[in-house]
């Protein structure tokens, strides 16, 4: 098993969305939805920047939360989502059976929400011994009361807090792994505010070879 401790490398994670639905979405408090879902944009992009696996998983897609949002599917039209009736992925065996399959031990996960698919999820990874790292600003809670305290259960629990930026230039790492560059480079611009602004006049101003 990968240690804890260790710093995220493309061969070692693989990302879950779970349920980030449009029906789910108008529920959330804890976070502008817009932001959301840019934020969760930025992360799959990332993953497939990346080379990461993706696992999808919807619930009640057609009587309530609606399809997989669309500026998501967009990303990774490829990717069928696995629809389920139980709020946790760990406990659907077509969603685990899923996850288990990447052969990845270390699980980057972003939903929604906090309190109950992203939490249930989290916590039966954990108890089956795998790494867990929550991506907090690509999830979303009722409440931002609600929210923190989810992330602080897991966090004591063992999992880890991290976000969308850091996941990206923690797989990037050096400027110059320039089979990744472009990609990486591309996703920070269109979705990393300052910084991107930043990059971009780099980019444009100092040609960077």
């Amino acid at each position: 098993m990968t240690p804890a401790t260790t710093l995220l490398t493309p061969t070692d994670c693989a990302l879950i969305l779970i349920d980030q639905q449009a029906g789910l979405a108008f529920g959330v408090g804890s976070i502008d939805r817009q932001t959301l879902v840019a934020n969760t944009v930025a992360l799959t992009r990332t993953a497939v920047a990346f080379s990461l696996p993706i696992v999808v998983s919807t619930s009640a897609s057609k009587v309530y939360s609606g399809p997989l949002m669309p500026p998501i599917h967009a990303v990774i039209p490829g990717v069928q989502p696995i629809e389920r009736r139980n709020m946790n992925v760990w406990e659907d065996a077509t969603a685990q059976a899923a996850v288990v399959a990447t052969g990845r031990r270390r699980l980057l996960i972003s939903g929604l929400l906090s309190e109950a698919c992203v939490t249930f999820c989290a916590l039966s990874a954990l108890a089956d011994g795998y790494d867990v790292l929550v991506v907090a600003d690509a999830c979303g809670g009722l409440t931002t009361t609600s929210h923190e305290l989810a992330l602080r259960r897991l966090e004591a629990a063992g999992a880890k807090l991290t976000s969308w930026i850091q996941v990206l230039l923690e797989l990037q790492r050096d400027w110059t792994r320039h089979e990744t560059y472009d990609a990486a480079r591309a996703i920070v611009e269109a979705h990393g505010g300052g910084y991107g602004i930043g990059l971009a006049y780099s980019r444009d101003m100092i040609h960077p070879v």
